[in-house]
Order: C-alpha cells, then structure tokens, then sequence
C-alpha cells in the first residue's frame, strides 16, 4: 500500500491498482487497474494527452480551481459507471474468511517463487540477512564510487601527509636506534589512529538515514554495519597503507621490518577506527562524538610506554596499560627493530621497560576492541538516537 503524490511515469508503470482521490474532502473518482486508467478517463470525456504524464494529468482533473478542473464530474462517473459494482464485490467478501497475516506473508512459497520474489516467512523482516546485506552492499559500493572524486582525495591527501611525514623522519631508519626512534613509530601510530576521526561527521549522516530505513523494518541495523565494513574498511586501509608505506620507505628501515611496521600500525588504525565508528553511533552529532572519542583517543595516546610509562603513572591508573593498544603494539615494534639492530638489551628498552615476546598479546588487544566496539556499535545503533515520528 503506497500513498504518493505525482510518481513519475516510471514509477507509476510499477503500479498495479490506482485509488484516485479529490482533495477536500476525499472524494473517489477512480478505482482500479492502473493500466485502466487512461481508458476510463477516455471513457469520461478526459483522453490522456498522448506525450504528458499520466499521473500529471489525473491530479490536474480531480484537483478543484484547476484549469482541467472536472473532479465533480469524475465523482458523478464513478458512482455511475464503478460504485455499485464495488459495493457488490464488497459486500461479497465481507462474508469470507480471509487468511491472517502470517498466513499471508507464508503462503504459496511456490507461487512467490515462480514470479521471482522471495519468500517470506515469520519475523520483522521480510527477507533474510543475506539479502540484505547484499543489497546495502550494492548500493554502498554506487553511492562510494559515484564520486570518485571524493576517493582520490581520500587516498591523496593521506599520502601527501605520508611524504611531510616521511621526509621529517627521512633516514631515521639508518641512523643508531635510539629515542628519535621511538618517536617516530609513537608518531606513526598517531597518524594512522587519527585517520579515521574527521570520518564521523558523515558516518553521523548515514546513520540518520539507517535510522529511517530500520524503523521500517527493511534490515537489520547488524546489516548496515558489515556492509559499511565491507566497501569502506578496503578503501581505509588501503589509504592507510599507503600512508604508512610512504613513511616507511622514506624512513629507510630494513624491508624486513616492513611487515612489522607497517603491519602493526595497520592493526592499530582498525582499533580505532572500531572506536571512532563507535562513537559517532552513539552521539546525536559531529561535536558530541568527538567529545565522547576524546577520552579513549587521548588515554591511549598517552598511556603508552612512552609518553607516561608504568613507572612514573600513579597506581589507580596502571591499569589502562594492559587494554591499551598503543601500549602493546609500541613495544613490540620498538623490541622488534632493536633486535633487528642487533642491540636486544639497549638501555632504550629499560628506560621505557619494554620487553619482547607479547605479539599474541598485543594482537588479542587489538582483536578484542575490534569486537567490543563493533559490538556496542551494532547496540547504538539499535537503541540509541531513535527518529521521532
């Protein structure tokens, strides 16, 4: 059942039946086929002009002070020519017993088949999640690349911050490892888990229409997120990527250590981005989720070894050390490049007491906040910011 005003030509062939109403009050002046609407209005005197719209016309005839004004003569034609066999065939089925609507939304499955639609079955949802999941996906994937535009700057402009950045740090790589490098992996990771933070303001957009859409029941708000993930999350780490190798390559580490640099600095970029996606599922706009991302972006930034390590943080706070991913993958790309280096006890390593041997853990870190925010992300969504209707 759809009440719309003016469809286009192309949207009124999908038509099946047409109630044509007057305004003020609703009066009926056509019930039936749509395909049978220009020849009863030819019937009554009113042919469709042969290249206008349809739809155009009819309202133009039933609405009253229009110059095609000829709603009370329609109103009379239908009580001529339609009204007493509507009332019969009324009358008719008002004594049947008609299916309930589950029974409705679960019969005839071959019927449905054969026609090309889907079956439905018992639930909110008229189609599974696999459905719908492919559909949100296609139009994702259209409305991403119907600007192209917008991706090239998407890569371009973190590839151009990967040049400053990598000529700021140029050769730091040959050079004896020591602070500098620390620093610059601690920058690194900063720049990557920042990447993700001026995207919030448009995930906030998407969801405000996801809001819409789930109200109706048309997927599932789970659905909305994996297709998200799925076209975009690509695209980000693609972006990422290139970033953090840019950095790389003008650092001039050994390739060896590529897979460790870049790779770790990839797994962060996820977790804050679970993060980000997160927060701007739960606030009602751009300031709000930047206020709530604050917290977490700021404690794991500086609950990191470096900037406040173990030592010198107070003891109620030790704690954020462990959950902290910055923390984790920090050291072990810091262990990993002096073992490289070939200096495994340097006093850089005592200083910030880092200590080698905690990949599993770093990447359970960096895999459970993936989980844990994605998971709150799916409950936001779900109850959090509901539309008003």
């Amino acid at each position: 059942l759809l009440n719309i005003h003016q469809p286009r030509r192309e949207v009124a062939a999908h038509f099946d039946t047409l109630i044509l109403l007057t305004p003020n009050p609703g009066r009926i002046v056509y019930y039936g086929a749509m395909t049978d609407a220009p020849s009863y209005m030819a019937s009554c005197g009113h042919p469709v002009p042969e290249y206008g719209n349809a739809t155009d016309f009819y309202m133009d005839l039933v609405t009253p002070g229009s110059e095609n004004d000829a709603s009370s003569e329609l109103v009379q034609a239908f009580e001529k020519k339609q009204l007493g066999e509507l009332r019969r065939r009324t009358d008719e089925l008002a004594f049947q017993k008609g299916a309930t609507s589950a029974e409705m939304l679960t019969s005839r499955p071959g019927s449905a088949s054969r026609r090309g639609c889907l079956q439905m079955g018992p639930g909110p949802f008229a189609t599974p999640f696999r459905v719908q999941l492919r559909a949100l996906m296609a139009r994702k994937v259209r409305i991403t690349f119907r600007n192209p535009e917008a991706i090239a700057v998407g890569i371009g402009l973190p590839a151009g911050m990967g040049v400053v950045l990598g000529l700021l740090f140029q050769g730091i790589g040959m050079k004896p490892f020591g602070v500098a490098t620390v620093m610059f992996v601690f920058i690194l990771l900063v720049m990557l888990s920042l990447q993700s933070l001026p995207l919030m303001p448009g995930l906030i957009e998407e969801r405000l229409c996801m809001k819409e859409e789930t109200s109706e029941r048309l997927y599932k708000e789970s659905a909305h997120i994996a297709a998200g993930f799925i076209v975009t999350m690509p695209i980000s780490l693609i972006s990422a990527l290139i970033q953090s190798s840019i950095i790389f390559g003008f650092a001039g580490f050994s390739s060896s250590l590529f897979l460790v640099i870049v790779g770790w600095t990839l797994l962060v970029f996820t977790a804050f981005d679970a993060i980000f996606q997160c927060m701007a599922a739960v606030a009602s706009n751009g300031d709000e989720a930047l206020m709530f991302a604050t917290p977490f972006l700021v404690t794991f930034m500086l609950f990191n070894g470096v900037v406040i390590s173990r030592e010198s943080a107070p003891i109620y706070l030790r704690w954020l050390f462990p959950i902290s991913p910055t923390y984790w993958t920090l050291q072990t790309i810091i262990t990993r490049i002096a073992e490289e280096e070939g200096q495994p006890d340097h006093f850089i390593l005592t200083m910030y007491n880092f200590e080698s041997g905690h990949e599993f853990h770093a990447l359970w870190i960096v895999v459970v906040m993936n989980i844990v925010f994605r998971s709150l992300q799916v409950l936001a969504l779900r109850y959090c910011n509901k539309i008003q209707k």
